[in-house]
Protein backbone atom coordinates (compact mmCIF):
# COMPACT_ATOMS: atom_id res chain seq x y z
CA UNK A 1 0.00 0.00 0.00
CA UNK A 2 1.39 3.39 -1.02
CA UNK A 3 1.93 5.82 1.86
CA UNK A 4 -0.84 8.39 2.20
CA UNK A 5 0.04 12.04 1.73
CA UNK A 6 -1.24 14.37 4.43
CA UNK A 7 -3.16 17.40 3.18
CA UNK A 8 -3.87 20.20 5.64
CA UNK A 9 -7.67 20.73 5.46
CA UNK A 10 -7.32 24.32 6.72
CA UNK A 11 -5.33 25.29 3.61
CA UNK A 12 -8.09 24.02 1.33
CA UNK A 13 -10.80 25.45 3.55
CA UNK A 14 -9.40 28.97 3.15
CA UNK A 15 -10.07 28.70 -0.59
CA UNK A 16 -13.81 28.21 -0.08
CA UNK A 17 -16.44 30.89 -0.38
CA UNK A 18 -18.94 31.34 2.44
CA UNK A 19 -21.58 29.64 0.30
CA UNK A 20 -19.33 26.63 -0.39
CA UNK A 21 -18.57 26.34 3.32
CA UNK A 22 -22.28 26.29 4.04
CA UNK A 23 -22.89 23.62 1.40
CA UNK A 24 -20.04 21.47 2.77
CA UNK A 25 -21.35 21.77 6.32
CA UNK A 26 -24.87 20.77 5.29
CA UNK A 27 -23.71 17.84 3.14
CA UNK A 28 -21.66 16.44 6.05
CA UNK A 29 -24.49 17.05 8.51
CA UNK A 30 -27.07 15.36 6.27
CA UNK A 31 -24.84 12.40 5.49
CA UNK A 32 -24.19 11.84 9.20
CA UNK A 33 -27.95 11.79 9.78
CA UNK A 34 -29.05 9.67 6.80
CA UNK A 35 -26.03 7.57 5.67
CA UNK A 36 -27.16 8.29 2.11
CA UNK A 37 -25.65 10.44 -0.66
CA UNK A 38 -26.87 14.03 -0.52
CA UNK A 39 -28.31 15.57 -3.70
CA UNK A 40 -28.65 19.23 -4.60
CA UNK A 41 -32.45 19.12 -4.98
CA UNK A 42 -32.91 17.44 -1.63
CA UNK A 43 -30.54 19.92 0.05
CA UNK A 44 -32.44 22.87 -1.45
CA UNK A 45 -35.82 21.60 -0.25
CA UNK A 46 -34.66 20.61 3.23
CA UNK A 47 -32.89 23.87 4.11
CA UNK A 48 -34.57 26.48 1.87
CA UNK A 49 -31.14 27.84 0.93
CA UNK A 50 -32.43 30.58 -1.35
CA UNK A 51 -30.39 29.37 -4.33
CA UNK A 52 -31.09 27.14 -7.28
CA UNK A 53 -30.31 23.43 -7.46
CA UNK A 54 -27.87 24.22 -10.27
CA UNK A 55 -25.94 26.64 -8.05
CA UNK A 56 -25.77 24.08 -5.23
CA UNK A 57 -24.68 21.43 -7.73
CA UNK A 58 -21.90 23.68 -9.04
CA UNK A 59 -20.66 24.25 -5.48
CA UNK A 60 -20.71 20.50 -4.91
CA UNK A 61 -18.65 20.02 -8.07
CA UNK A 62 -16.09 22.52 -6.79
CA UNK A 63 -15.97 20.81 -3.40
CA UNK A 64 -15.47 17.47 -5.13
CA UNK A 65 -12.65 18.89 -7.28
CA UNK A 66 -10.93 20.00 -4.06
CA UNK A 67 -11.21 16.49 -2.60
CA UNK A 68 -13.78 17.38 0.06
CA UNK A 69 -16.71 15.47 -1.43
CA UNK A 70 -17.12 12.36 -3.56
CA UNK A 71 -19.94 10.49 -5.25
CA UNK A 72 -20.25 6.71 -4.78
CA UNK A 73 -21.60 6.16 -8.29
CA UNK A 74 -22.51 8.13 -11.43
CA UNK A 75 -25.38 10.61 -11.07
CA UNK A 76 -25.58 10.06 -7.31
CA UNK A 77 -25.53 12.68 -4.61
CA UNK A 78 -22.34 13.54 -2.75
CA UNK A 79 -20.76 12.08 0.37
CA UNK A 80 -17.91 13.53 2.47
CA UNK A 81 -14.35 12.29 1.97
CA UNK A 82 -11.88 11.87 4.80
CA UNK A 83 -10.55 15.34 3.96
CA UNK A 84 -14.11 16.68 3.96
CA UNK A 85 -14.73 15.31 7.44
CA UNK A 86 -11.44 16.80 8.63
CA UNK A 87 -12.37 20.23 7.28
CA UNK A 88 -15.82 19.94 8.87
CA UNK A 89 -14.45 18.91 12.27
CA UNK A 90 -11.72 21.54 12.38
CA UNK A 91 -13.57 24.47 10.82
CA UNK A 92 -17.34 24.01 10.67
CA UNK A 93 -18.51 21.79 13.51
CA UNK A 94 -20.62 23.42 16.19
CA UNK A 95 -20.13 22.32 19.79
CA UNK A 96 -22.74 19.92 21.15
CA UNK A 97 -24.25 20.29 24.60
CA UNK A 98 -24.90 17.30 26.84
CA UNK A 99 -28.38 17.40 28.31
CA UNK A 100 -28.90 18.00 32.02
CA UNK A 101 -30.28 14.45 32.43
CA UNK A 102 -27.21 12.97 30.75
CA UNK A 103 -24.85 15.03 32.90
CA UNK A 104 -26.67 13.89 36.02
CA UNK A 105 -26.48 10.26 34.88
CA UNK A 106 -22.74 10.54 34.23
CA UNK A 107 -22.17 12.16 37.63
CA UNK A 108 -24.14 9.50 39.45
CA UNK A 109 -22.65 6.48 37.66
CA UNK A 110 -19.05 7.68 37.86
CA UNK A 111 -19.25 8.82 41.47
CA UNK A 112 -20.36 5.32 42.48
CA UNK A 113 -17.22 3.85 40.85
CA UNK A 114 -14.66 6.52 41.70
CA UNK A 115 -12.94 4.65 44.54
CA UNK A 116 -12.34 1.48 42.51
CA UNK A 117 -10.23 2.19 39.44
CA UNK A 118 -10.88 -1.16 37.77
CA UNK A 119 -14.63 -0.74 38.25
CA UNK A 120 -14.38 2.84 36.99
CA UNK A 121 -12.75 1.66 33.75
CA UNK A 122 -15.45 -0.97 33.18
CA UNK A 123 -18.41 1.25 33.98
CA UNK A 124 -17.17 4.29 32.07
CA UNK A 125 -16.84 2.31 28.81
CA UNK A 126 -20.35 0.88 29.28
CA UNK A 127 -21.91 4.27 29.98
CA UNK A 128 -20.07 6.00 27.16
CA UNK A 129 -21.18 3.32 24.70
CA UNK A 130 -24.75 3.62 25.88
CA UNK A 131 -24.89 7.40 25.53
CA UNK A 132 -22.96 7.68 22.25
CA UNK A 133 -24.41 4.54 20.62
CA UNK A 134 -20.85 3.74 19.57
CA UNK A 135 -18.07 1.45 20.79
CA UNK A 136 -16.94 2.75 24.18
CA UNK A 137 -13.25 2.17 24.86
CA UNK A 138 -11.06 2.83 27.88
CA UNK A 139 -7.32 2.19 27.95
CA UNK A 140 -5.91 1.88 31.46
CA UNK A 141 -3.01 4.15 32.40
CA UNK A 142 0.51 2.95 31.71
CA UNK A 143 1.77 2.14 35.19
CA UNK A 144 5.52 2.27 34.51
CA UNK A 145 5.57 5.80 35.92
CA UNK A 146 3.34 4.81 38.83
CA UNK A 147 4.47 4.59 42.44
CA UNK A 148 4.64 1.13 43.99
CA UNK A 149 2.27 0.89 46.91
CA UNK A 150 2.85 -2.70 47.93
CA UNK A 151 4.02 -6.11 46.73
CA UNK A 152 2.10 -9.22 47.75
CA UNK A 153 3.26 -12.76 46.95
CA UNK A 154 0.96 -15.77 46.88
CA UNK A 155 2.11 -19.36 46.34
CA UNK A 156 -0.22 -20.94 43.79
CA UNK A 157 1.61 -24.26 43.52
CA UNK A 158 4.74 -25.94 44.88
CA UNK A 159 6.94 -24.13 42.35
CA UNK A 160 4.86 -21.14 41.26
CA UNK A 161 4.49 -17.77 42.94
CA UNK A 162 2.05 -15.04 41.97
CA UNK A 163 3.42 -11.52 42.47
CA UNK A 164 0.75 -8.85 42.95
CA UNK A 165 2.16 -5.39 42.20
CA UNK A 166 -0.14 -2.66 43.58
CA UNK A 167 0.46 0.85 42.25
CA UNK A 168 -0.96 4.04 43.74
CA UNK A 169 -4.27 4.91 42.14
CA UNK A 170 -5.74 1.42 42.45
CA UNK A 171 -3.84 -0.21 39.56
CA UNK A 172 -2.72 -3.81 39.96
CA UNK A 173 -0.36 -5.96 37.91
CA UNK A 174 0.05 -9.70 38.47
CA UNK A 175 2.73 -12.02 37.16
CA UNK A 176 3.59 -15.67 37.77
CA UNK A 177 7.22 -16.72 38.41
CA UNK A 178 8.79 -20.08 39.14
CA UNK A 179 10.70 -20.71 42.40
CA UNK A 180 11.65 -24.31 43.16
CA UNK A 181 12.48 -23.69 46.83
CA UNK A 182 9.72 -24.53 49.29
CA UNK A 183 8.92 -21.51 51.47
CA UNK A 184 7.36 -21.49 54.89
CA UNK A 185 4.68 -18.89 55.44
CA UNK A 186 6.86 -17.09 58.00
CA UNK A 187 9.78 -16.94 55.52
CA UNK A 188 7.54 -15.58 52.77
CA UNK A 189 6.08 -12.92 55.06
CA UNK A 190 9.56 -11.84 56.16
CA UNK A 191 10.83 -11.56 52.59
CA UNK A 192 7.73 -9.67 51.43
CA UNK A 193 8.28 -7.20 54.27
CA UNK A 194 11.88 -6.70 53.15
CA UNK A 195 10.84 -6.12 49.53
CA UNK A 196 8.27 -3.53 50.54
CA UNK A 197 10.71 -1.74 52.86
CA UNK A 198 13.21 -1.37 50.02
CA UNK A 199 10.88 -0.71 47.07
CA UNK A 200 7.55 0.79 48.17
CA UNK A 201 7.30 4.48 47.33
CA UNK A 202 9.47 4.22 44.21
CA UNK A 203 8.15 4.36 40.66
CA UNK A 204 8.32 1.13 38.68
CA UNK A 205 10.85 2.79 36.36
CA UNK A 206 13.07 3.63 39.35
CA UNK A 207 12.81 0.08 40.65
CA UNK A 208 13.92 -1.40 37.33
CA UNK A 209 16.91 0.94 37.18
CA UNK A 210 18.06 0.54 40.79
CA UNK A 211 16.87 -2.90 41.90
CA UNK A 212 20.33 -4.51 41.87
CA UNK A 213 22.13 -2.03 44.17
CA UNK A 214 19.20 -1.89 46.57
CA UNK A 215 19.74 -5.53 47.55
CA UNK A 216 23.55 -5.84 47.37
CA UNK A 217 23.73 -5.96 51.16
CA UNK A 218 21.32 -8.90 51.40
CA UNK A 219 23.57 -11.92 51.84
CA UNK A 220 22.95 -15.45 53.01
CA UNK A 221 19.33 -15.44 51.84
CA UNK A 222 18.89 -19.14 51.11
CA UNK A 223 15.42 -19.23 49.56
CA UNK A 224 16.51 -17.46 46.36
CA UNK A 225 13.43 -15.23 46.38
CA UNK A 226 15.31 -11.92 46.61
CA UNK A 227 17.69 -13.00 43.83
CA UNK A 228 14.67 -13.98 41.73
CA UNK A 229 13.17 -10.51 42.18
CA UNK A 230 16.49 -8.86 41.24
CA UNK A 231 17.02 -11.10 38.21
CA UNK A 232 13.45 -10.69 36.97
CA UNK A 233 12.96 -7.04 37.93
CA UNK A 234 12.43 -5.99 34.31
CA UNK A 235 9.56 -8.46 33.92
CA UNK A 236 8.08 -7.77 37.34
CA UNK A 237 8.10 -3.98 37.22
CA UNK A 238 7.50 -3.33 33.54
CA UNK A 239 4.22 -3.05 31.68
CA UNK A 240 4.34 -3.66 27.95
CA UNK A 241 1.72 -2.03 25.69
CA UNK A 242 0.20 -5.46 25.05
CA UNK A 243 -0.48 -5.97 28.76
CA UNK A 244 -2.38 -2.73 29.31
CA UNK A 245 -6.02 -3.26 30.16
CA UNK A 246 -8.43 -2.23 27.40
CA UNK A 247 -12.15 -2.24 28.03
CA UNK A 248 -14.52 -2.36 25.04
CA UNK A 249 -18.29 -2.09 25.23
CA UNK A 250 -21.00 -1.77 22.61
CA UNK A 251 -19.64 -3.49 19.50
CA UNK A 252 -23.24 -4.10 18.39
CA UNK A 253 -23.71 -0.36 17.92
CA UNK A 254 -21.06 -0.33 15.16
CA UNK A 255 -21.99 -3.65 13.61
CA UNK A 256 -25.55 -2.38 13.08
CA UNK A 257 -24.37 0.61 11.01
CA UNK A 258 -25.03 0.42 7.23
CA UNK A 259 -21.32 0.96 6.46
CA UNK A 260 -20.62 -2.52 7.80
CA UNK A 261 -23.54 -4.40 6.25
CA UNK A 262 -21.11 -5.96 3.78
CA UNK A 263 -19.94 -9.29 5.17
CA UNK A 264 -16.27 -8.63 4.38
CA UNK A 265 -16.30 -5.31 6.24
CA UNK A 266 -18.17 -6.87 9.16
CA UNK A 267 -15.67 -9.73 9.38
CA UNK A 268 -12.76 -7.29 9.32
CA UNK A 269 -14.38 -5.29 12.10
CA UNK A 270 -14.99 -8.35 14.29
CA UNK A 271 -11.37 -9.43 13.83
CA UNK A 272 -10.26 -5.96 14.90
CA UNK A 273 -12.35 -6.12 18.09
CA UNK A 274 -10.81 -9.49 18.90
CA UNK A 275 -7.31 -8.03 18.51
CA UNK A 276 -6.86 -5.86 21.60
CA UNK A 277 -3.27 -4.99 20.70
CA UNK A 278 -4.33 -3.28 17.46
CA UNK A 279 -6.91 -1.20 19.26
CA UNK A 280 -4.34 -0.21 21.90
CA UNK A 281 -2.06 0.99 19.08
CA UNK A 282 -4.93 2.92 17.49
CA UNK A 283 -5.76 4.68 20.74
CA UNK A 284 -2.10 5.43 21.45
CA UNK A 285 -1.62 6.80 17.92
CA UNK A 286 -4.63 9.01 18.39
CA UNK A 287 -3.25 10.37 21.69
CA UNK A 288 0.23 10.86 20.22
CA UNK A 289 -1.13 12.79 17.25
CA UNK A 290 -1.51 15.88 19.42
CA UNK A 291 -0.27 16.73 22.89
CA UNK A 292 -3.66 17.09 24.52
CA UNK A 293 -4.44 18.25 28.03
CA UNK A 294 -6.43 16.00 30.34
CA UNK A 295 -10.05 16.00 29.21
CA UNK A 296 -9.36 17.53 25.78
CA UNK A 297 -10.51 15.40 22.84
CA UNK A 298 -8.53 14.35 19.80
CA UNK A 299 -10.30 13.21 16.62
CA UNK A 300 -8.72 10.66 14.30
CA UNK A 301 -10.71 10.16 11.10
CA UNK A 302 -10.59 7.18 8.75
CA UNK A 303 -8.07 5.14 10.72
CA UNK A 304 -6.05 2.40 9.07
CA UNK A 305 -4.01 0.17 11.34
CA UNK A 306 -2.56 -3.30 10.98
CA UNK A 307 -5.07 -5.69 9.46
CA UNK A 308 -7.78 -3.01 9.48
CA UNK A 309 -7.37 -1.08 6.24
CA UNK A 310 -10.81 0.02 5.03
CA UNK A 311 -10.58 3.46 6.67
CA UNK A 312 -14.26 3.36 7.66
CA UNK A 313 -13.65 3.98 11.37
CA UNK A 314 -12.87 7.08 13.39
CA UNK A 315 -11.75 7.54 16.99
CA UNK A 316 -12.63 10.35 19.37
CA UNK A 317 -10.48 10.05 22.48
CA UNK A 318 -9.26 12.10 25.41
CA UNK A 319 -6.70 11.52 28.16
CA UNK A 320 -7.71 11.14 31.78
CA UNK A 321 -5.40 11.31 34.80
CA UNK A 322 -5.49 9.03 37.84
CA UNK A 323 -2.76 9.42 40.48
CA UNK A 324 -0.58 11.27 37.92
CA UNK A 325 -0.92 8.38 35.45
CA UNK A 326 -2.51 8.94 32.05
CA UNK A 327 -5.10 6.64 30.51
CA UNK A 328 -7.37 7.17 27.53
CA UNK A 329 -11.13 7.16 27.17
CA UNK A 330 -12.98 7.39 23.87
CA UNK A 331 -15.38 6.06 21.32
CA UNK A 332 -14.83 4.22 18.05
CA UNK A 333 -17.43 4.50 15.34
CA UNK A 334 -17.99 4.92 11.62
CA UNK A 335 -16.50 7.98 9.94
CA UNK A 336 -20.13 9.08 9.67
CA UNK A 337 -20.42 9.47 13.45
CA UNK A 338 -21.84 12.57 15.13
CA UNK A 339 -18.44 14.07 16.02
CA UNK A 340 -19.77 17.01 18.01
CA UNK A 341 -21.75 14.79 20.38
CA UNK A 342 -18.91 12.27 20.60
CA UNK A 343 -16.48 15.05 21.59
CA UNK A 344 -18.85 16.39 24.26
CA UNK A 345 -19.40 12.94 25.80
CA UNK A 346 -15.74 11.87 25.68
CA UNK A 347 -14.47 15.14 27.15
CA UNK A 348 -17.10 15.00 29.87
CA UNK A 349 -16.20 11.41 30.74
CA UNK A 350 -12.46 12.13 30.78
CA UNK A 351 -13.03 15.07 33.13
CA UNK A 352 -15.13 12.96 35.48
CA UNK A 353 -12.57 10.15 35.54
CA UNK A 354 -9.63 12.45 36.21
CA UNK A 355 -10.37 13.74 39.68
CA UNK A 356 -12.04 12.59 42.91
CA UNK A 357 -15.26 14.46 43.43
CA UNK A 358 -15.05 15.46 39.80
CA UNK A 359 -18.74 16.20 39.55
CA UNK A 360 -17.69 19.67 40.66
CA UNK A 361 -15.47 20.03 37.60
CA UNK A 362 -17.96 18.92 34.94
CA UNK A 363 -20.79 21.27 34.05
Amino acid sequence: MAPSIYIDPSQIFRKLSLRQRSVLRLVVKCYIETAGPVGSNWLKKKYNLGMSSATIRNDMNELEALGLLDHPFTSSGRIPTKLGYQAFVSELMEAAVISADERELMHREMLASMQDTQLLIRESSKLLSRLARLLGVVLSPEINHGVLQRIEIVRVSSETLMFVISVQGGFIRTILLQLATELKRSQLDELVTLLNERLAGLTLNEIRRTCVPRFLDVTGEETGLIQLVVDRSFDLFNESPESRLIQLEGASHILSQPEFADSAHMRELIELFDDGTSIVRMIEQSSAAENKLSGQANIQIGIESGRYSSGKLSIVSAPFIRSNLQGMVGVIGPTRMNYARAVALVEGMATLMSAPGSSKHFA
